[in-house]
């Protein structure tokens, strides 16, 4: 039999065969063991109880712990985590933007060859390791290096500031290890921009303050929330900027992961947080897809008035 004359609901399920395929492979058989360690208790010597029945111990710990009486107490250790995560990767995404939008800007009032020039120049970053470029940060940030030798040079009533494993060290690395997701999706879209439009806009008396905030900035908010999404999401599992730049002073989720899996061989409460860490993403994305839902409605909406 010919595939010409098979039915197309055939033809379609042969052709998207590999990629479920792969996708099960890769990502939902992955998963699904992982959610399988999660309702099972850790062993004595650490890893997985294979032999018990499933049970959501693992969970309870995420935010609860056993007391002297056999109570459960609060146990604010993870919690404390996940908020600090949630923060730092928030921060992050709002530095990104303050510092990301008008490089976008900019961008896109050059000219075509200029733009791809700064295009290339904005992804060069990423033709290195993102572990080389964290341990860059290291020797920029050291006690003894230029930029704290020289701010202490200039604020010595401070007392010697420190500049390493703190947070402000983790910020750094995430905004300079993700501000490129951050400039690249505003530039794709004020790219095609209609300036006639910020034109109009100052032929009826605008600024330009308020040309940019009433004509510009909603105007490219689909790449603002595209770049904020591709910010916030890696940024809220990040371990490797929290473990160099914060010298394990900075406790981040991703970190807590790494641990449960490594030194602590947790692998339930691990599995339990990786999972508390995938709804907050799915949770992200879900938003996001109700933002360009209602700014497509809103779109028709225009059009058909």
């Amino acid at each position: 039999m010919s595939v010409s004359s098979t039915s197309p609901a055939l033809n379609r399920a042969l052709l998207l065969s590999p990629v479920v395929l792969t996708l099960l492979a890769l990502i939902a058989i992955p998963l699904g063991i992982m959610g399988y360690i999660s309702l099972l208790p850790r062993n004595v010597y650490g890893g997985v109880d294979w032999q018990a029945n499933w049970q959501l111990q693992s969970y309870v710990q995420l935010f609860f712990q056993e007391g002297f009486d056999g109570e459960l107490e609060l146990n604010w250790v993870y919690a404390q985590a996940l908020i600090r995560s949630v923060f730092q990767a928030g921060g992050t995404t709002v530095l990104c933007f303050l510092f990301g939008f008008p490089v976008a800007l900019w961008m896109s009032s050059l000219t075509p060859r200029r733009r791809n020039l700064m295009v290339l120049l904005i992804t060069i970053p990423f033709w290195t390791n993102l572990l080389i470029r964290n341990y860059a940060w290291l020797i920029i940030l050291r006690e003894h290096g230029w930029v704290a030798q020289s701010l202490n040079a200039l604020f010595p009533q401070a007392g010697g500031i420190t500049l390493l494993y703190n947070d402000f060290a983790v910020s750094v690395g995430l905004v300079y290890s993700f501000l490129p997701f951050m400039i690249l999706p505003i530039y794709s879209t004020l790219e095609k921009l209609d300036w006639r439009l910020v034109e109009a806009a100052y032929d009826l008396g605008a600024n330009r303050w308020h040309a940019l905030r009433r004509i510009i900035l909603p105007l490219s908010m689909p790449g603002v929330i595209a770049g904020a999404l591709l910010v916030f999401v890696p940024s809220l599992g990040a371990f490797i900027t929290p473990a160099i730049l914060g010298g394990g002073k900075t406790l981040m989720i991703g970190n807590l992961i790494q641990q449960q899996f490594g030194t602590a061989r947790n692998w339930p409460l691990g599995s339990s947080l990786s999972f508390l860490l995938l709804g907050i993403m799915l949770l992200s994305l879900v938003l996001y897809a109700l933002y360009s839902r209602n700014a497509a409605k809103t779109l028709r909406r225009g059009a058909q008035a």
